[in-house]
């Protein structure tokens, strides 16, 4: 396992300060000594980004559908040691991070085909019109292209599937983009063994050595040097809002301000109608206690609001939900700062006047260093509407149950909710259009609408939206999840009376890449 800086793709001890991983499970420092990288080092990165970014963007799609699977390929061959370093990292177990293993190379797979398929570039043309009266029609084509480089922050959550060679770099590099990736400090060793598979498909594919750099750093002034650098075009992030947020700042200071596609997480609302208590009580009450404590609580899809109306069916629900919390066995949080976060922020919410403790997770009978301990608060309606601090998330596994008297109460609840992630909706089929009004106004709040299911578990395919009204995410127009993430990193060019030999391959006449175009509002492949 490499431990220096890959710098187009060439490994350079960082002259930064040192630190290591630690497994968050025994507190026991892990194998690997890695140096913050340096103003030149982020430098070197960058310019070398600016370099590949020209030859990149000009690559044929097949050859730059071929690099993606063979990014797959090759993490596939260090699939064992990513798993067994990123648990060992992470706390999270092999089975969950197998499975991260197969969404990251089913994802960089699944751009190669988008890319392949060649359609997504949104090819239009309008052919000119010289005798047009009283003035002649120009021919004028269109499509999207890359942005340039790219500078990804891994996310400490999923140390496999959004970090390294995850979807915000599969989607950058997908576009055309170089990719500059800025390491979770909490796993370097699993970005480690993940960049030198990038590395090697890299080469394999004849790529420019600048496609691909990663460096690292356990604080944040890398970060912010690669976000002000002035050859990055683009910025992807997941993680906090306060951690968002100062990046969208960073960005805008810059003299040529840039986008930074930030998710910042949601404490993603469930609404819990009155007949759905009534006839599905248990069952509503037992999926939810699993998906609130899921991964220790620590997907930001977590459910951690539910929404309900005083009745008989929600007393038989929080006596199902409050066992639930209670049985959940204690797991380590990722790292030792999440673990205090969850502690302080759960606490601080419990603190607060007119908030009951429903439930609450024993401790487990072999130590762990950072451990969970999932918790379920309740609140009334009105005593949540004087307090604009119980709507804010906490990250772990806690929710807050809040109970209205009437309709108008939980009405005046989902006004007061700022944009989210997801909302879900516990209701059966005949309470839809009673309730109409109110599900229209909770759905304003969300990228994404849940119906009778729960919102952890985002499938990665083309018609998923992750990314909602802001503060879920800096620009609700785009998801991070799924093959509509490539359009982050893209945007669109005009040619205007152009030599057909100088358009590019996707707007030619007579279609040589056979994509699908929309010419003189006739989509086709002609």
């Amino acid at each position: 396992m490499q431990t220096a800086n890959s710098i187009a793709g060439v490994y350079k001890p960082g002259n930064g300060d040192a630190f290591q991983a630690i497994n968050p499970a025994t507190g026991e420092m892990l194998e690997g000594i890695f140096h913050r990288a340096g103003k030149s080092a982020v430098d070197e990165a960058m310019q070398a980004a600016a370099a590949a970014a020209v030859i990149y963007s000009q690559i044929a799609k097949d050859q730059k559908a071929l690099f993606l699977r063979t990014i797959a390929t090759e993490i596939e061959a260090v699939g064992s040691l990513a798993v067994k370093r990123a648990s060992e990292e992470s706390g999270l177990p092999h089975a969950r991070l197998t499975g991260e293993i197969g969404r990251t190379t089913g994802q960089l797979r699944m751009f190669a085909d988008l890319v392949e398929e060649g359609s997504w570039v949104q090819a239009v043309i309008d052919t000119a019109q010289p005798n047009r009266h009283p003035m002649p029609k120009p021919d004028i084509r269109r499509m999207l292209v890359a942005m340039g480089p790219v500078v990804v922050f891994g996310a400490s959550n999923f140390p496999l599937a959004f970090s390294v060679a995850g979807g915000d770099t599969a989607s950058a590099l997908a576009a055309g983009c170089p990719v500059i990736v800025k390491a979770h400090p909490a796993h370097p060793g699993t970005s480690a063994l993940i960049a030198a598979a990038i590395n090697a498909a890299a080469q394999q594919c004849n790529m420019p050595p600048g496609v691909f750099s990663l460096l690292y750093d356990d604080g944040y002034d890398t970060g912010a040097l690669l976000v002000k650098h002035p050859v990055t075009k683009a910025v992807a992030f997941t993680g906090s809002y306060k951690g968002g947020m100062a990046l969208l700042q960073l960005a805008a200071e810059r003299n040529v301000p840039i986008p930074v596609f930030a998710e910042m997480g949601s404490i993603n609302p469930v609404l819990l109608l009155p007949a759905a208590l009534e006839k599905r009580s248990g069952e509503l009450a037992t999926s939810l206690a699993a998906s609130i404590t899921q991964g220790g609580g620590q997907f930001c899809t977590k459910p951690g609001l539910l929404l309900a109306m005083q009745s008989p069916g929600l007393e038989a629900f929080i006596t199902t939900l409050a066992a639930g919390i209670r049985q959940t066995l204690p797991v380590p949080m990722l790292t030792e700062g999440i673990c205090h976060q969850y502690q302080h922020h759960s606490a601080g919410k419990l603190a607060a006047q007119g908030v009951e403790l429903l439930a609450e997770a024993g401790e487990t009978a072999a130590p762990i260093k950072y451990p969970t301990r999932p918790r379920l608060a309740k609140v009334s309606a009105q005593t949540f509407l004087r307090s604009p601090d119980l709507q804010e998330e906490v990250f772990g596994p806690y929710a807050m149950l809040v109970v209205a008297e009437n309709m108008e109460e939980l009405q005046a609840v989902t006004a007061v909710l700022s944009g989210q992630l997801t909302v879900t909706i516990m209701a059966e089929r005949e309470e839809l259009s009673l309730h109409a009004p109110l599900i229209r106004q909770v759905s304003q709040l969300a990228g994404r609408i849940v119906y009778n299911g729960v919102p952890t578990g985002v499938e990665v395919c083309a018609a998923m939206q992750h990314g909602g009204p802001f503060p879920a995410s800096t620009d609700s127009r785009f998801t991070s999840v799924g093959t509509a993430a490539i359009y982050r990193f893209a945007r669109p060019m005009a040619w205007q009376n152009c030599a057909d030999e100088w358009l590019p391959g996707e707007l030619q006449s007579g279609n040589p890449l056979n994509i699908l175009r929309t010419t003189d509002l006739t989509t086709a492949r002609l």
